[in-house]
């Protein structure tokens, strides 16, 4: 199982938001390429980046993803989301040097673009997010809740060649309360490969995570706030 530690992007601070509410956000550190340069010298075989100002539609953090990937991508693996709404936008991404792209509210939104997304940069470099509230997918960086059901979409998008999707339940995104892995579970069974994100509280988390046999976990907060380190984590993941 692959661990995504993640740095999520606000006004080019690292931040995390609690249930993707942008007015409880906690600010953690002000030098994201620092931040990201402390997971990679932990470890971390790949790096979850989230630009929130693009997700919420009222800015980006271009200029900071950009020194993270010419920074760090010779040494892990980058994939962020938040705004990968159009084929010449992930393109973009790609050609900078990240090696995965996330597509969340148009993969719902606009499918089109997820085939042109394939099509333009390969399977291998895209996941779709499925932000799951209730069962239903979350859009537009949460503020909107769908008529999507989370399984419905895993399997639209894993006929269109998508052969990951993260799988985030809102109600545990930085909220410690551990992770939604019977959701996972339902995802996984429609085709794809699961990272599971929301909720990681304790390195007991990450184990049933892998114990379940899904694809990787993303986290964030536990991390921040100290529960363990990246290096512990690693660790006993590799034991």
């Amino acid at each position: 199982m692959e661990l995504y530690p993640a740095i999520d992007l606000r006004a080019g601070q690292v931040v995390r938001l609690a249930q993707g509410e942008a007015a409880r956000t906690t600010i953690y550190a002000d030098d994201p390429i620092a931040q990201a340069e402390q997971f990679a010298s932990a470890g971390a075989a790949w790096i979850h980046l989230v630009d929130l100002d693009r997700a919420f539609g009222d800015g980006d953090n271009d200029l900071v993803i950009s020194g993270i990937v010419k920074a760090l991508g010779h040494r892990v693996r980058i994939q962020i989301g938040g705004g990968v709404r159009s084929a010449e936008r992930a393109e973009a991404l790609v050609g900078l040097g990240v090696a995965r792209v996330v597509i969340g509210t148009a993969a719902v939104s606009s499918p089109e673009v997820v085939d042109a997304i394939v099509a333009r940069v390969g399977s291998s470099h895209v996941a779709v997010g499925i932000d799951a509230r209730d069962g239903l997918v979350a859009l537009r960086g949460w503020v909107e809740t769908s008529a999507v059901r989370a399984v419905d979409l895993a399997a639209r998008v894993a006929g269109q060649g998508v052969g990951t999707v993260i799988h985030t339940d809102i109600a545990r995104d930085g909220m410690l309360t551990g992770p939604d892995i019977v959701g996972a579970l339902a995802v996984h069974a429609m085709g794809p490969a699961v990272i599971v994100s929301g909720g990681v509280a304790t390195i007991a988390d990450l184990e049933a995570i892998a114990a379940a046999g899904l694809a990787g976990a993303i986290t964030g907060r536990a991390i921040y706030d100290g529960r363990f380190t990246l290096t512990e984590a690693l660790a006993a993941l590799a034991a």
